[in-house]
């Protein structure tokens, strides 16, 4: 069997990998994508929605930007709500930045459609991916491609861009590795509606029945989520029930009223925070899920994504342009300072806005405390602020 020849092989086709893939492609340097779903699974894919302004910049500065400048949804800032009224966090005011709701599945949709028009290599559907002499200056990885047929890829480096269920950080000796993991005691059921969204802007809400999100994809499609156990039966929750239990925690003098629409889609998905350090083994990095999660509360994960492969990017630029390896040997130091803060927000956010079952009831007025703090000083608001819209990269 003849082995193929890559500079750079790129396990997983997320938005981490097919971001690498266009970096790179732009400093001149080739990489094959691999992924094991299918294009039309991959681009129909509801995760993330929110983008901070530098992961914007990133991709317009990449010619990526088009699209998402047209039909993207501009956000100044967020309500965080409780007691029943809705507190104004105006980031624009406060930071002069924003961020910007345009779904997980139309930037991979944009990212797909401009690798193959630039002719980079896409294998979509590969079976049994297996990396081999990862310490090597010519690490392998051997796959079966869509047809079945036994394939193998030499390349100088790989990206493991393959979430964290993937196989590239379990290719990793176990001994190389340190695991930093949390598990919160709720997931979100969430849903998408042909619904016009509750409000300009996102809403959060605290509430004795638990945390609720409203939030939307489009002017016509609205995303919210209700804090829920993470083993939640969803056969247990018919539309109407989600209809009601959202207006319960959306409750207040200012009775705001929620639009209904038709559901087409729900789920719930588990909170976790997880952390892999380090980040790389030999000639294997890893970015995005597959070195680290947060709970959606502080919408940083295809942000951290987005600037892990930035990150290494540059550093394998610098290599191809001057054989130096001081910006890959750092690749995970300068990545986890960002992730580390990342983890910090999230996990504030999401501590001061779900209940706890087993808080008391000074938990309880602690966190309305933090809230009342967080909406009332300038100062809590602008910290909270330029967390959300994203810290400025660190290179």
């Amino acid at each position: 069997m003849a082995i193929a020849r890559t500079p750079v092989g790129i396990v997983g086709g997320g938005p981490a990998g097919l971001i690498l893939c266009h970096l790179l492609r732009l400093r001149g340097i080739e990489s094959v994508v691999l992924e094991a779903r299918s294009r039309q699974y991959i681009e129909q894919r509801v995760r993330a929605g929110v983008l901070e302004q530098g992961t914007v910049g990133l991709l317009s500065d990449a010619g990526l930007g088009a699209r998402m400048q047209r039909e993207g949804l501009q956000h100044r800032g967020i309500h965080l709500r409780f007691g029943g009224v809705s507190h104004p966090i105006d980031f624009a005011a406060l930071t002069g930045k924003s961020v910007t709701v345009y779904g997980q599945q139309e930037v991979v949709r944009d990212l797909v459609a401009a690798a193959l028009s630039a002719g980079t290599r896409i294998e979509f559907e590969v079976t049994a991916v297996v990396l081999d002499q990862l310490s090597s200056t010519q690490p392998l990885i051997r796959y079966r491609d869509q047809r079945g047929e036994p394939q193998q890829l030499q390349c100088d480096f790989i990206a493991g861009c393959d979430g964290f269920h993937g196989i590239c950080r379990a290719a990793i000796p176990a001994a190389a590795l340190r695991y930093y993991e949390r598990e919160y005691p709720f997931g979100w059921l969430g849903i998408l509606a042909h619904a016009p969204p509750l409000a300009d802007e996102l809403i959060y809400t605290h509430h004795e029945r638990g945390f609720a999100l409203f939030s939307m994809r489009s002017p016509q499609i609205a995303r919210h989520y209700l804090q829920c156990p993470p083993d939640e039966n969803l056969a247990e929750w018919p539309d109407e029930r989600i209809w009601q239990e959202l207006e319960r925690r959306l409750e207040g003098a200012d009775s705001l009223v929620l639009p209904r629409g038709d559901i087409f889609q729900k789920g719930v998905t588990p909170m976790r925070s997880f952390v892999t350090e380090p980040m790389q083994y030999g000639r294997l990095f890893l970015a995005g899920d597959a070195a680290h999660i947060v709970p959606p509360t502080g919408a940083k994960g295809m942000n951290l994504a987005a600037s892990d492969v930035r990150s290494l990017a540059l550093a394998l630029a610098e290599f191809y342009d001057s054989g130096s390896m001081r910006r890959l040997e750092r690749y995970s130091e300068s990545c986890l300072r960002r992730i580390w803060q990342a983890q910090r927000f999230s996990w504030w956010m999401t501590s001061m806005l779900h209940r706890f079952e087993h808080h008391g009831e000074f938990d309880r007025r602690v966190q309305l405390a933090e809230l009342d703090y967080v909406t009332g000083s300038r100062v809590a608001s602008a910290a909270l602020a330029e967390n959300y819209v994203g810290l400025p990269y660190q290179d």
